[in-house]
């Protein structure tokens, strides 16, 4: 991904950001978009009510057939969008800093994952419950809100302040995104659906190289040895010949397996460590790499893994890409995280868009509750870090 940048928001703190300026007997901007919040509560309402309740009968009334549960399913996904036009409402007249819930996560499991991530959305249950509740509510506001503009119009601004204030509490209590928990688990739901395709997409990588590689050197091999066999008799010396070349096959039938093997999980990192593992890969890299590795100890096998072919990946981006004439790369633990850094002289210019597989590298340290930023400024240099969670080797269950 190209850099990350988080805005600092100021926290959805109702004592702070979102608290009204002190009512005035006169009217100003805020008493009127208060004012017009508590008119429009009685449409929208109404609305939020009668969709809520087609929905609920609808769905609960043909739940025994095929076609209910998909119904419930799809209104409650109609009921998140309720919320969201809420929300806009609240943050628009009434001064409300509220974020937005999180999405729900992409299911890639077809229809029935589709259908049970919508009908357990806590969201979507929390708006239907918002819209059940609000139509006696939107009532009494808009008839009170009225009869005050012509009969109460010296304490209205009061009137308004003190039922938009249980507007707010209702927006937030129904329609903000529930605790951090909720969030990190729709987050983690959507990960997975990255580790689960990138893990597919290794397997068919392996399965290709073995297809167009070792296996059909190895069956031009045994073409070879039976031609040889035939002649071994009639003509010993294109025998000899012919056994020469396919000696020459099985040699690199073996460093093609051995090549693979390493892709799939090097000996060097499983006997040595990430250290040593690292200065091996700096030593195949076109560009002379500093190779910086401060761990005690290693991490446990999986991180040390996916740290592994992190700097793999990158080091083989500045030999293609990046133009460099030196790069580096500092692998050390800060607190329960390992930090990665690998950084190059060369023209920059690194992003996510640019096809040399970085956003694969992103997506697959989120999928383990890690970070991947990129520093690449057009001319250079380039700065890549990856953050991933430390776990003790010596915690991992036995294998």
């Amino acid at each position: 991904m190209t850099e990350r940048i988080t805005p600092a928001s100021p926290p959805d703190d109702p004592s702070d950001g979102d608290r009204p300026p002190a009512v005035r007997l006169a009217l100003d901007p805020v008493t009127w978009k208060e004012i017009s919040h508590l008119l429009v509560n009685l449409p929208a309402s109404i609305v939020g009510f009668v969709y809520v309740v087609a929905m609920l009968a609808t769905g609960a009334g043909l739940a025994v057939t095929v076609v209910g549960l998909p119904l419930l399913a799809a209104g409650l996904r109609g009921s998140r969008q309720l919320g969201k036009l809420e929300r806009a409402r609240a943050r628009g007249l009434l001064g409300l800093r509220i974020d937005e819930p999180s999405p729900l996560p992409v299911r890639r499991t077809g229809f029935f994952g589709w259908l049970w991530s919508s009908l357990k959305d806590p969201v979507g249950w929390r708006a239907v419950l918002y819209d059940l509740i609000r139509l006696p509510w939107g009532i009494a506001t808009f008839t009170i809100t009225l009869v005050s503009l012509f009969v109460l119009w010296p304490v209205l601004p009061f009137i308004a302040r003190g039922l938009t204030n249980v507007d707010r509490a209702m927006v937030r209590g129904l329609l903000s995104p529930s605790d951090e928990l909720e969030r990190r688990i729709a987050e983690l739901e959507s990960d997975r659906g990255v580790v689960v395709d990138t893990a597919a997409a290794d397997l068919r990588r392996i399965e290709r190289d073995l297809h167009d590689g070792a296996q059909a050197r190895l069956v031009n091999l045994a073409m070879g040895l039976g031609l040889a066999k035939e002649k071994l008799l009639e003509d010993p010396d294109a025998a000899a010949s012919m056994v020469d070349e396919a000696h020459g096959e099985v040699k690199l039938a073996l460093q093609e397996l051995r090549d693979l093997a390493r892709g799939i999980h090097p000996a060097v990192l499983t006997d040595r460590g990430l250290d040593a593992a690292l200065s091996a890969i700096a030593s195949r890299c076109t560009v002379p790499v500093k190779v910086t590795a401060e761990l005690e100890s290693r991490p446990a096998a999986a991180i040390e893994g996916i740290a592994y072919f992190t700097v793999s990946e990158l080091l083989q981006n500045v030999s293609k890409h990046s133009g460099a004439r030196s790069a580096s790369v500092d692998v050390w633990r800060t607190d329960e995280r390992l930090l990665i850094q690998v950084s190059d002289d060369g023209r920059g210019g690194a992003g996510l868009d640019g096809g040399t597989g970085m956003a694969g590298l992103a997506d697959r340290l989120g999928a383990v509750d890690g970070l991947f930023v990129v520093e690449s400024p057009v001319g250079g240099p380039t700065v890549i870090t990856a953050e991933l969670p430390w776990r003790d080797r010596q915690n991992e269950p036995a294998q």
